[in-house]
């Protein structure tokens, strides 16, 4: 079909010249048409014979390949700039892209549409790296703001007065679950408090006393047992013995007793440090008869100086705990349950054995000393 198009386009009387190169190639070939045929005559009205030259013509184009109608007409070659090249980053995407070698009804092949991107990203490989850049910092700020915390409420007055609530409650319900300092001062020193009588020609007294070694020695207030013509002690189980002084301390009201049978358990006290003004105490002994009492109280001061039945004691602990009669040579113990001082006197502005809100002790590292028991 090609080359039958191609010859009736290019003379008018192709078909004819067509049949007549079929059936006259073999004659041709051989050589002998004109000498077996000869000529006609002009006049027959019939088709003159071709000539060896028309023959021969006829003959190529039959066997020339067929033009190519389909192809288009080569575009003149473009020029590419390199990078080295002046104007080459005056180019802008439209430039580089309207530069094509291929006719709008032609497709561009695929290899030579990612050659165009590649020129082009590498061409602009900065602007490329920084809307990228910008992209993803956009899109990262976007996700932190969907997905992050909500942050805290602004604080209000309520809320604080509920804190203060709460820490309060916290605290008093821990307060409650646990034993009071008094207590835990009476039941460490409970064991080792004695009760001390005595009789004289004068009458009885009582007061009280502290086991402060393992032999059962007994630590007191020397007023307590001066002038007694028996002194008995009774301990914590309800052991009673005899008991002798020992060891005394005049200047400082202190005694040292000694005695007959011991309980069978002996449960000396623990002897503490020094204290200061402020610190919590509590006096135990037996006021007004009442054995194994306990009043509480702060240090109110130190080193004071007080005068008892003509003797003047120096560097006493002043106490506001509750002290009476009954209550003299018994212990003065922090709330750890450590006797800090030996209780001797009670202020006495009227001149009755009545407690006045101040009473005193002689410090445990000076009746500890009578006792032998090592400084405090």
């Amino acid at each position: 079909m090609g080359h039958g198009r191609i010859l009736t386009a290019s003379c008018p009387a192709a078909m004819t010249w067509l049949w007549v190169a079929l059936l006259a190639l073999p004659i041709v070939e051989n050589g002998t048409y004109a000498e077996e045929m000869g000529r006609l005559p002009e006049a027959s009205g019939e088709v003159p014979s071709p000539t060896p030259t028309d023959r021969a013509e006829a003959r190529r184009l039959l066997l020339a390949p067929p033009p190519d109608h389909t192809s288009a007409v080569t575009a003149p070659p473009r020029t590419i700039l390199k990078p080295t090249d002046a104007g080459y980053q005056r180019e802008t995407l439209e430039d580089e892209f309207s530069r094509d070698r291929y006719p709008d009804s032609e497709k561009v092949p695929v290899r030579d549409r990612l050659a165009r991107i590649r020129t082009w990203t590498q061409t602009h490989v900065r602007r490329v790296v920084l809307i990228a850049s910008a992209i993803v910092v956009v899109a990262a700020l976007a996700v932190w703001l969907a997905v992050r915390p909500a942050g805290p409420a602004p604080i209000s007055q309520d809320d604080v007065n509920q804190a203060i609530t709460k820490a309060l409650a916290n605290q008093a319900k821990q307060q409650a679950g646990q034993p009071a300092d008094g207590t835990t001062a009476y039941a460490a020193v409970r064991l080792s408090l004695v009760v001390i009588t005595t009789a004289s020609a004068t009458g009885q007294g009582l007061g009280a006393g502290t086991v402060v070694k393992d032999d059962g020695t007994i630590l007191t207030a020397l007023h307590v047992v001066r002038g007694a013509t028996t002194i008995t002690v009774r301990f914590a189980d309800g052991t009673q013995s005899a008991a002798t002084v020992t060891a005394s301390t005049p200047a400082q009201d202190i005694a040292v007793l000694s005695p007959a049978t011991l309980p069978e358990v002996v449960v000396p006290a623990t002897l503490g440090g020094g204290v200061g003004v402020g610190d919590e105490v509590f006096a135990i002994g037996n006021p007004l008869g009442y054995a194994g009492s306990l009043s509480g109280g702060v240090v109110s001061a130190l080193n004071r100086t007080v005068t008892i039945q003509g003797t003047t004691l120096v560097g006493l602990i002043q106490t506001d705990a509750a002290v009476n009669p009954g209550n003299s040579g018994g212990p003065l113990v922090n709330k750890a349950g450590q006797v800090v001082g030996v209780v001797t006197a009670l202020a006495n502005p009227s001149g009755e054995d009545s407690f006045a809100g101040i009473g005193f002790a002689v410090p445990i590292a000076t009746a500890g000393g009578a006792a032998g028991a090592p400084p405090k």
